[in-house]
């Protein structure tokens, strides 16, 4: 099966467990992680991920969606996931 990536991007306040809970979503939503670099620059933690989806097995909106909540409502930062395609488009010069 060809791979099919996406860029996942967290972003908020430092707290303990960001990374666990982020990565224990991707582990059960079947998303490997690919690559991985993350930054915490006074109490700001960054992390960006390019992972592979093409192994879920619920539509990519509900990820979407999820990542999301797990984000604001669970870990009290912003989540973002989008297709590699999509996110190399907006990023052009």
């Amino acid at each position: 099966m060809a791979q099919e990536r996406a860029i996942i991007t967290v972003v908020g306040k430092d707290t303990v467990g960001i990374i666990a809970k982020v990565c224990t979503y991707l582990a059960d939503s079947n998303i490997n992680i690919l690559d991985i670099s993350q930054t915490i620059v006074q109490g700001y933690f960054n992390m960006m991920m390019i992972v592979d989806i093409s192994a879920i097995t619920k539509a990519f909106g509900d990820i979407q969606d999820e990542l999301t909540t797990l984000g604001s409502d669970v870990i009290g930062v912003q989540i973002k996931i989008q297709k590699e395609a999509i996110f190399d488009a907006m990023h052009r010069l």
